[in-house]
């Protein structure tokens, strides 16, 4: 058994999320904002069998996608944080993490 734990852009995250469940797929969602940009992402559970974490990972990896957008940014001149020129960075995709699960119990 296997936990996978996915962070996905928010973007993409419903229809991760849809597509997963049509396929048979329990997921328990989590809102999430990411450290570095501080966007809304979604952290989905999944609890697999073995067997099926490289499906599971072939729809996440289908309907998540990577995107350029430019984002303000801040210089710090000492104390202070001052607006400085916009930079292009990369967004989306998805963070997959499988984790081993020594024991499962539905109760």
């Amino acid at each position: 058994m296997k936990l996978i734990v996915a962070i996905i852009n928010h973007d993409d995250a419903h229809v991760v999320v849809h597509n997963l469940t049509k396929e048979g797929y329990l997921v328990t969602k989590l809102s999430t904002t990411g450290g570095f940009l501080m966007v809304g992402n979604m952290t989905v559970l999944i609890g697999v069998p073995d067997d099926k974490v490289n499906a599971v990972i072939r729809i996440i990896d289908k309907y998540s996608r990577s995107r350029k957008q430019v984002m303000p940014s801040m210089s710090e001149v000492g104390l202070k944080m001052f607006p400085s020129t916009p930079v292009e960075v990369t967004v989306g995709g998805a963070t997959i993490f499988v984790l081993n699960v020594e024991r499962y119990e539905k109760v």
